[in-house]
């Protein structure tokens, strides 16, 4: 049978739930990337005696090449067509990951961090693409339920996953998995995955703009970091967040003079866009504060082995896989805007468990409830974002959503390791009771927001 994007709503592709499936481990594996280095933060430190703007670097470096070139992903997936980009963002994955891999100083390991986040950038947001061209109706709520429910539970299941593999052959081997997985599933995409035409081969790429916002979100992410050693209301933070701020204003500026801008920043201003990607930030930002945050609080305060600490974050897993799966079922029957107000505030009281009793069986207990919540939230995120969108707009609307779900992970790991920096580096637990207090009154507050930006269902 022959498949072509002119053909995709009228003749469903018969593959497209194998396709998904693939796709699906690919997702996996980059959101695996984002946590499965956590677990190894304590035996790299040792390993490579890197500091803790080095360990979060490791966490932040990945996710912020991830977001920040993830809208030119979407732009590449829109131009060339979604396979190209699959295909190219695999290969480039999987190479990065075995250099990382070998990596034996920090400047070596967060420079393969990068590059991981870079072939990451390619595939994830032309791998969505695919799925919702792929899905239409209701088949494509249910397609969006699993990948939430694939990214959402991966993270947590990536802090397992590294538990057993630093417990086992050692931190290095959290990268060296990639490489075999990476390999099977280009080469069976490569075979299963339609032929697209690409819409525009000659038309030009916005580097500019990738540049303008990765290097605003990186200063960002420097000025969060420092300030756990530096202090929130320095002059230096100041400074940095207002660079920041200017560079995302160039960014914004630079959009709308651009012959071939990286995107329509009138798409951003859409309400169900906007809020959506509202959601995905303040979701991922609280599920790597949690594994960051319960890492070194396992390891650190209680001695706990890395495999131990890795089963501990099983019931997390679990939770938010749990979570999407039963949101991505009732989304269409109760709408959005009450499943993300309870979504937040399960986790507002998931996280506020941890923040009034600091023990190992409430940590476990509060952050699994908070992860339910999380779970909830990523699937109302991308059906709300994407649900809307023109075929024509679904590559650049797919690398706005991982766009934001990227700078989430790296912005909440910066945050978290500023705020329980005197915990990380010292002997106190003042700074985990504190952090975990700042996610429980983020999230509470964010319910909030929600009630009010969250789009009605239209008819």
């Amino acid at each position: 049978m022959t498949y072509d994007d002119t053909t995709a709503a009228v003749t469903p592709h018969p593959w497209r739930w194998r396709i998904l499936g693939f796709l699906g481990i690919a997702q996996l594996m980059l959101i695996l990337d984002v946590t499965v280095v956590a677990i190894a933060l304590p035996q790299i430190e040792t390993d490579l005696g890197a500091g803790r703007e080095v360990l979060t670097w490791t966490v932040s470096a990945y996710a912020l090449a991830f977001g920040g070139l993830m809208l030119l992903g979407g732009r590449l997936a829109d131009l060339f067509g979604a396979k190209r980009v699959v295909l190219a963002g695999l290969l480039v994955f999987t190479a990065a990951s075995l250099l990382t891999g070998l990596s034996e100083s920090s400047e070596l390991l967060i420079g393969g961090r990068v590059a991981q986040g870079v072939g990451a950038a390619l595939l994830s947001p032309s791998a969505l693409s695919l799925v919702v061209t792929l899905f239409d109706g209701d088949e494509r709520n249910r397609a969006l339920g699993v990948w939430s429910a694939l990214g959402g539970g991966g993270a947590a299941l990536g802090v397992l996953l590294g538990g057993l593999l630093t417990a086992g052959p050692g931190w290095p081997w959290v990268f060296f998995v990639n490489v075999p997985i990476g390999l099977v599933i280009a080469v069976s995409l490569a075979r299963m995955l339609p032929r697209q035409t690409a819409a525009a081969p000659r038309a030009r790429l916005d580097v500019l703009g990738a540049l303008l916002v990765t290097a605003s979100s990186g200063t960002l992410i420097y000025a969060l970091i420092q300030a756990g050693d530096g202090g929130w209301l320095t002059a230096t933070t100041g400074l940095l967040v207002l660079l920041a701020a200017v560079g995302y204003l160039a960014f914004v500026t630079w959009q709308r003079r651009a012959g071939a801008p990286l995107m329509d920043v009138r798409l951003l201003a859409r309400r169900p866009v906007a809020t959506g990607t509202f959601l995905i930030l303040l979701a991922t930002a609280l599920m790597i504060a949690v594994f960051f945050l319960g890492t070194f609080y396992f390891q650190h305060a209680h001695d706990y082995g890395p495999l131990r600490t890795g089963l501990l974050f099983l019931p997390v897993a679990l939770a938010t896989m749990v979570g999407a799966n039963l949101t991505g079922r009732s989304i269409a029957r109760l709408g959005a805007r009450p499943l993300a107000v309870i979504g937040l505030l399960v986790a507002a009281a998931g996280m506020a468990v941890p923040a009034l009793w600091l023990h190992p069986a409430a940590v476990v207990a509060g952050v699994s409830v908070g992860a339910a919540g999380t779970g909830a939230i990523f699937v109302v995120a991308s059906a709300t974002a994407l649900g809307q969108v023109a075929p024509h707009e679904a590559g650049i609307a797919s690398g706005i959503v991982s766009t934001f779900h990227e700078f989430g992970a790296a912005s909440g790991a910066a945050v978290v390791s500023s705020v329980a920096a005197a915990s990380i580096v010292g002997t106190t637990l003042d700074g985990f009771t504190n952090a975990f207090i700042v996610a429980a009154v983020a999230a509470a507050a964010s319910a909030v927001v929600a009630a009010v930006i969250t789009p009605r269902p239209q008819g």
